[in-house]
């Protein structure tokens, strides 16, 4: 028995060693790959990639027209009532309308994130874009306000599958040299829905008819058909194949992400020897794995970036703008101008953090962004108690600024955060409760912000600048000691960092 004992545990040794040389080679392997080498030989991989970012754009478009459908006076009126020749939407129902889709989005979540584990990351898409084609049919014919809610809860559930697998697939199938540009390509997507929303609300907003705003709903489905028939083209993502045993049909994957060029074999033997490593440390695939060891830090942060977003008042500078704009004593024209200029300007913002992200790194762009955002709202909330006319215009340039800085920095690294922190067996789990994160703060911050600025109620307009700025403040030091740099590390060295309770702060100086 001793004998066979001592073999086993020989045997056990040996393939120890095997996998972490596997894992070591795949390692040097992804050092070596520099982005021009991906984009001259592997340009399947950029559509592909940004293919799963572009699912984002329907969450960015929903986002936005939330708050600009309140400006368009067609909308007020069929679903508010008008006095004194003024459409009026109720807070009530401001509130309802605003707040119903991220309460599908919180169940939405986590449906998604067991569909992907359970059937796959295409089947979890799938399921994103049939109840968002669904939840948009109900917004182009709802004729009353229930309906309306009914279709805006549906649309969420969807919404909220796209949110859940795009960083989760854009981080499993791109290498580290391009990891970070990809997840935050999901951002990208985000910006982008939100730019075509205010286009689409300045371009119907001067209607009378009921199209002044079936019109920029009817517009989402652009992006619907856009998955749809890309879909059947695009392979599934190797690490759910690998997980599922599926061997053969992973090399197959890899083969079609990155042309054809690329020993698929060794792809997949490094992503064995993780997932081999994971089993042997007992690691378990459940919701409440994430709280446990150290997954629970790694929830956190991802947690936690999502959170920062909230706190620095993403939906009152960007969902409110253009309403903002209005009762800033901007004319109606003006501030669809401008709403139009802080997505503009933010959709900027987004591309150029491509080009800084791999420069310098995850942690400087997301504290020096929050510190930015931070005196941005702080500032917007001086200007509202200046009484002079040119107060509004610095309030509405701060707006523009804010969009710029926000998208170039935590708006983008949050994605590239949850796609690179959560462990490669709990991602689906932690991009669920990413997205639960989203939606119960949006959820908050939308019930609470029309009661802030409408004028029937608080009135505070931009004096909500002192709430968000001093919410941005303290989400400011806890991004200070937990936002970890993980540039150019692979998934192999993140797991070693986190097993090691290498402080996060200090990962990006960490030499193994």
């Amino acid at each position: 028995m001793a004998d066979i004992k001592a073999t086993i545990e020989i045997d056990e040794e040996r393939t120890s060693i095997k996998q972490q040389t596997v894992i070591e080679n795949d390692n040097a392997e992804e050092h070596s790959l520099t982005f021009s080498y991906v984009l001259r030989n592997h340009p399947s991989l950029i559509f592909f990639s940004f293919y799963w970012a572009i699912s984002a754009f329907g969450w960015g478009f929903d986002s936005q027209i939330n708050g600009a459908m309140i400006s368009v006076p067609a909308f007020r009126r069929d679903f508010g009532y008008v006095e004194n020749g003024q459409a009026i939407l109720p807070a009530k129902w401001q509130t309802a309308f605003n707040c119903i889709t991220t309460v599908g989005g919180f169940f939405g979540g986590f449906v998604c994130s067991y569909i992907s584990d359970r059937f796959g990351r295409k089947i979890g898409l799938l399921f994103g874009i049939a109840f968002t084609t669904g939840g948009i049919f109900g917004e182009i014919f709802a004729t009353t306000n229930v309906a309306f809610l009914m279709s805006k809860i549906i649309l969420g559930f969807g919404l909220a599958g796209f949110l859940t697998i795009g960083p989760m697939a854009t981080s499993e199938i791109t290498p580290v040299v391009l990891r970070g540009i990809s997840t935050a390509g999901i951002n990208l997507g985000i910006a982008l829905g939100q730019l075509v929303s205010n286009g689409v609300i300045k371009g119907f907003g001067d209607r009378t008819d009921h199209w002044a705003y079936r019109g920029p709903f009817a517009i989402q489905f652009a992006f619907v058909v856009f998955l749809l028939a890309c879909f059947p083209f695009v392979p599934e993502s190797p690490w759910y194949l690998v997980r599922q045993g599926r061997i053969e049909e992973a090399t197959k994957s890899f083969e079609r992400l990155w042309g054809g060029k690329i020993d698929a074999s060794a792809k997949v033997a490094a992503i064995q020897a993780v997932v081999a490593e994971e089993e042997k440390t007992g690691e378990k695939i459940s919701l409440l794995d994430c709280f446990r060891g150290t997954n629970l830090i790694r929830t956190g942060i991802s947690m936690g970036g999502f959170a920062c977003q909230h706190f620095t008042g993403i939906i009152f500078v960007l969902g409110y703008s253009t309403y903002f704009f209005q009762l800033a004593g901007l004319d109606t024209s003006r501030s669809f101008d401008l709403g139009v200029g802080v997505t503009a300007c933010g959709f900027t913002g987004n591309l150029l953090s491509w080009f800084v992200l791999n420069s310098f790194g995850r942690r400087r762009i997301f504290n020096y962004g929050m510190v930015t955002l931070t005196a941005l709202l702080l500032f917007i909330g001086i200007m509202d108690v200046v009484p002079t006319g040119a107060a509004k215009w610095v309030q509405a340039a701060c707006t523009v600024i804010y969009a710029f800085v926000y998208f170039l920095t935590i708006g983008a690294v949050a994605f590239v955060l949850l796609g690179e922190v959560s462990s490669p067996s709990m991602r689906a789990h932690t991009a669920a409760l990413a997205t639960a994160t989203q939606s119960i703060l949006g959820l908050i911050m939308n019930f609470a912000i029309p009661y802030m600025v409408n004028p029937d109620e608080g009135n505070l307009k931009g004096k909500v600048g002192f709430i968000f700025g001093g919410l941005a403040a303290i989400a400011t030091v806890g991004s200070f000691w937990y936002v970890p740099e993980l540039k150019g590390r692979t998934f192999a060295e993140i797991d070693q960092m986190f097993q090691m309770r290498v402080p996060p702060r200090k990962m990006g100086e960490y030499q193994f």
